[in-house]
């Protein structure tokens, strides 16, 4: 099973434009649930030191977008529709935990929850997101 989910973060890596930036390692996969290790470096910061809040939601969409295509094998593609994002506490350059879960997925929508931990594991940020499905196949070797 690892290898399977290792080839849909490789290729985010190698592909996706945030894939390259938040260097992802699975930490654990279980049905409707994905938890990975990120990280924020130099180019995710504030002028204060601080990771910037867009990051901190592309971050989440990606991981929430990637329990989507764990989940469909690779099937689907999922295009946000809705992003809402709440911020509960800053966070720092350095390596965080993201976890996602689906909280309901049809035919067409999905809505999944994404949170950020801080390296104490406190709450730091939690992402809802919505979006469409499409059927779109891509070859993850």
């Amino acid at each position: 099973m690892k290898y399977s989910l290792d080839k849909y973060i490789s290729f985010h890596k190698k592909n996706g434009g945030t894939g390259k930036l938040f260097n992802f390692k699975l930490i654990s996969y279980s049905q409707g649930k994905l938890e990975l290790e990120g990280e924020f470096n130099d180019f995710s910061l504030n002028p204060d030191g601080s990771v910037q809040g867009g990051m901190m939601t592309a971050m989440l969409d990606d991981v929430t977008s990637l329990l989507i295509i764990i989940e469909a094998k690779g099937r689907v593609y999922p295009a946000s529709t809705d992003l809402h994002t709440m911020h509960h506490r800053p966070l720092i350059k350095g390596k965080v935990k993201a976890r996602a879960s689906i909280i309901k997925k049809g035919k067409k929508i999905a809505t999944t929850r994404g949170e950020l931990f801080d390296e104490e594991g406190q709450i730091a940020t939690t992402l809802m997101h919505t979006s469409y499905l499409i059927e779109k196949p891509i070859k993850y070797n």
